[in-house]
């Protein structure tokens, strides 16, 4: 489909269809990205005094902390960053704890269901609105432009979420043939199905991938083994998310794909806060996300030092995370933006790093194939994934109060399936569970070598 089609007609008709302003919300962020950071700063207190309003007026567990913090007159007077901070930080627990206070289930357009396990490997069902939506894409959508990739340019997407990949009808398939877009699935990455992802890219000829680091890391690394890397004479950039890119991962993507690595950091459940820009410098969402980046004493770190990411979503209403503790640890910077934008700088995201796992047959897939068997289950606090031997899994579980031991079953016969055998499954209930040495936690660990050819 010619991408002028699909930018000016398709994709904006699409948005309408679904209620959602992601084009209105992209004409917007075009032209405030060039405000000054002051009056970045103040477009980002209009916004949460609405959000603030908000959660007064639909989300009972927040207002009852609003007002406590005595900001319950926020919505119509001037409101400060430090008067803000008056209002206690929240968490996952916190989220999940209090779901039901928390949800506009009313909010304009609609509330949807998610789920997410986070950097901590604590699942969270949580509610979107069509405003985030929006938000998150019309963010997305003008960093590409950033790198002269247009909306409705053909872009390859090796991804592996199951809401996206179980989308498999007529209806989604005609979408991504119109929205010019390809979607492979991540969690299937054998040597024999690598080969024909290389063969569908270099036949799509996108203008744009975009997948987690990892696995475009391994499907770059693959290319070169093989001596045939695609020539991809519309490729512009190589957009990585999902977990932290190492420096060998962009390098050996560069070298194979042969164009630059745009870096991204968010969260599903906060939303998307930061994006590279060609400059090499990863730039936040200030429209939509207030980041905090705090000490141990939630207090905010000075420029150059690393603390915890701690964001609010403005666009966040169907149930607001305000002043939400990603667990995340990021460097702060004062620098600024080398484009002139008055967006704020992050000068590195330091948590969050995912294993592979290798399956009986010797194909490597994504850990996040297992990750997502568990945030689908009711009743679990917090769990952790641990692969002793290609043929054995243990799955660490903390129970919440609403665990059922019937889950257990199921969850034996989905790793098993995902692992495409009848793998040995242990399942240990325990009350807690520790960090690692590194003081960071891991959903996902594994004992098991990659071969030497497979190494980024």
């Amino acid at each position: 489909m010619h991408s002028n089609l699909v930018r000016r007609l398709l994709f904006p008709a699409h948005e309408k269809l679904l209620n959602r302003p992601t084009f209105a919300y992209l004409a917007e962020l075009e032209k405030t990205q060039w405000l000054s950071r002051e009056d970045i700063e103040r477009l980002q207190m209009r916004s949460l005094r609405k959000l603030l309003h908000t959660a007064l007026e639909h989300c009972p567990w927040h207002a009852e902390r609003i007002r406590a913090a005595g900001l319950e007159k926020v919505s119509s007077q001037e409101l400060s960053l430090q008067e803000f901070q008056r209002l206690p930080t929240m968490d996952k627990a916190d989220a999940a704890a209090h779901r039901d206070r928390l949800v506009w289930k009313e909010a304009p357009g609609g509330t949807y269901r998610y789920n997410t396990g986070g950097s901590s490997g604590e699942p969270l069902i949580f509610f979107y609105g069509r405003a985030r939506q929006a938000a998150d894409a019309a963010c997305r959508m003008r960093a590409r432009q950033w790198w002269r990739v247009e909306v409705g340019e053909p872009e390859v997407f090796l991804w592996g979420a199951p809401v996206e990949l179980n989308k498999t009808d007529l209806i989604k398939t005609v979408r991504d043939r119109l929205f010019n877009q390809l979607l492979l699935n991540a969690f299937d990455m054998s040597e024999q199905t690598m080969d024909e992802y290389l063969k569908r890219i270099q036949s799509f000829d996108p203008a744009c991938m975009y997948g987690y680091a990892s696995s475009l890391g391994l499907l770059a690394a693959h290319a070169k083994r093989r001596g045939r890397p695609p020539k991809l004479r519309r490729l512009k950039v190589v957009c990585t998310t999902g977990e932290p890119l190492l420096p060998e991962q962009r390098r050996v993507i560069q070298e194979v794909f042969q164009a630059p690595v745009a870096n991204e950091y968010g969260c599903r459940d906060g939303g998307l806060i930061a994006l590279e820009s060609p400059e090499g410098q990863l730039l936040v969402n200030s429209e939509t996300i207030l980041l905090e980046i705090l000490d141990s004493q939630e207090k905010p770190v000075a420029p150059g030092e690393i603390g915890e990411a701690v964001i609010t979503n403005l666009c966040s209403e169907a149930q607001p995370f305000i002043r939400y503790r990603t667990g995340d640890r990021v460097r702060r910077s004062d620098d600024h933006c080398k484009a002139g934008r008055g967006l704020p700088v992050i000068s590195e995201v330091v948590g969050r790093t995912t294993d592979f796992i290798v399956r009986p047959d010797g194909a490597v897939m994504h850990a996040l194939s297992l990750i997502y068997v568990l945030r689908a289950v009711e009743g679990i606090r917090a769990f952790k994934i641990i692969q002793w031997s290609t043929d054995r899994l243990e799955a660490l579980i903390c129970p919440a109060p609403a665990w059922r031991d019937e889950a257990k079953d199921g969850i034996v016969a989905q790793l098993r399936h995902r692992m495409g055998a009848p793998v040995k499954v242990d399942i240990s209930m325990v009350e807690n569970i520790a960090p690692e040495a590194s003081g960071k936690y891991r959903y996902v660990v594994s004992h098991v070598a990659l071969p030497e050819k497979w190494t980024v």
